[in-house]
């Protein structure tokens, strides 16, 4: 819509000698959001933006009704540089960690399912390969993973320890030349698709590791789990090990504890961090847009006061969101960014991204619950995003342990 004319009376006011021009405002951009990037962080955003809308919006409509990931989706996001990108080197892209954010805010503006796959194979499998791996095991998976070529999930939950990850069950006994993992995992992206496994487990000594596995391995199974509502364009499944063998050389020699899968995890929590923000950014737009077509009683829904104030709420969460989650982005890039500020952001977009989307879906009344709208898919999404890497209670628990130096979690 074309802004209003402005009065003979502002004209004067503003044409006054001396006076400084009135700031426009931007509704979609108040802070100026885009004026904050580098050339690289800008071109990085535009080429996702691109890649998305044109790639991956057509497919999302029946991906999402028929529970179908296109697994050439992970080929084309190696060949444009977005996995693993911010690992230098083995034919990884090597950006900022704000490039990476922009990147899962762009692919989540389509789908929470697509910004999945992508971040497990950058953050949970690639990230500890080549943050605790030896030199043989960063040359054998990373350039493979980069391209897309092979895919790979990270087994850390299981059927019952979710949140409670250092009592997990899944154990790896020393053997000869290696270790028999046994256990199951679950919930676990890609699963079903992947060649590569990035499986964490308790060893003889009670001490958490992180083992390789590929997918030919004998009593290594992934089945898919059927009949999700959430992350329907995104294949979810689970990892059944039954005294799998695991040679020596696949242990990550450089994890030990929690540490090391907490340490991936608080990538992918930034990088969700932006994402959801993208999802909500979708819902918002898309009620603007609605409210303004849409007449009732003679007028727009838009015209209504209470229509503006959800629009308003909207705006002002969004934006202030994308702020904070810039900013912990310039403090990662500098190696400062705390664990307890990536639960912050990730906690906060999370939260405020779903209650954009159960608004905007009851703004969209009726016919918000028809997928051809999309912003129902986002609602359903963000159930599942609000509580992996994390459930929101989890995340302000770790902030009040924080501030009070108590940690309440039992």
């Amino acid at each position: 819509m074309s802004e209003p004319a402005a009065t003979a009376a502002e004209v004067r006011e503003a044409n006054k000698p001396g006076k400084t021009p009135r700031p426009k405002f931007r509704w979609d951009d108040p802070f100026l959001l885009d004026e904050q990037f580098s050339e690289e962080e800008s071109l990085v955003r535009d080429t996702t933006r691109a890649y998305a809308q044109d790639k991956l919006m057509p497919r999302i409509l029946e991906a999402n009704r028929h529970e179908r990931f296109d697994r050439d989706i992970m080929n084309e996001m190696g060949a444009l540089g977005m996995l693993g990108a911010t690992i230098d080197g083995y034919g990884c892209a090597g950006v900022s960690y704000v490039c990476y954010g922009l990147m899962a805010r762009e692919i989540e503006r389509v789908d929470s399912g697509y910004r999945s796959a992508m971040s497990v194979q950058s953050s949970l499998v690639m990230h500890p390969i080549n943050a605790y791996g030896s030199d043989a095991q960063k040359q054998k998976y990373l350039p493979r993973l980069a391209t897309g070529e092979w895919v790979g999930c990270f087994g850390l939950t299981e059927p019952d320890h979710g949140s409670d990850a250092g009592s997990m069950s899944t154990r790896a006994k020393s053997c000869d030349g290696g270790f028999l993992l046994s256990g199951a995992k679950n919930w676990i992206t890609n699963s079903p698709i992947a060649d590569v496994f990035v499986v964490w487990a308790k060893n003889d000594d009670g001490v958490i590791r992180g083992y390789i596995l590929d997918k030919d391995m004998k009593g290594l199974a992934a089945p898919k789990i059927e009949g999700k509502f959430s992350l329907r364009a995104s294949i979810t499944g689970m990892i059944q090990m039954d005294e799998v063998f695991v040679p020596a050389e696949n242990e990550l020699p450089g994890a030990s504890g929690l540490g090391g899968p907490f340490g991936c995890l608080n990538r992918a929590r930034y990088g969700i961090a932006w994402g959801a923000l993208g999802a909500a950014e979708f819902c918002w737009h898309a009620a603007r847009e609605y409210t303004l077509d849409r007449k009732q009683f003679g007028r727009p829904l838009a015209a209504n006061q209470l229509i503006q104030k959800k629009l308003a709420d909207m705006q002002t969460e969004i934006s202030i969101g994308l702020q904070s989650c810039l900013r912990a982005g310039r403090l990662f890039d500098e190696g400062r960014l705390a664990p307890e500020t990536i639960s912050l952001i990730k906690r906060n977009s999370c939260g405020k991204a779903i209650e954009i989307a159960r608004m905007a879906r009851d703004m969209h009344g009726g016919n918000g619950v028809s997928d051809e709208y999309h912003v129902i898919r986002h609602v359903m999404n963000l159930e599942a995003v609000n509580t992996y890497e994390g459930t929101h209670d989890v995340h302000a628990l770790i902030l009040g342990r924080a501030q009070t130096g108590i940690q309440a979690f039992f």
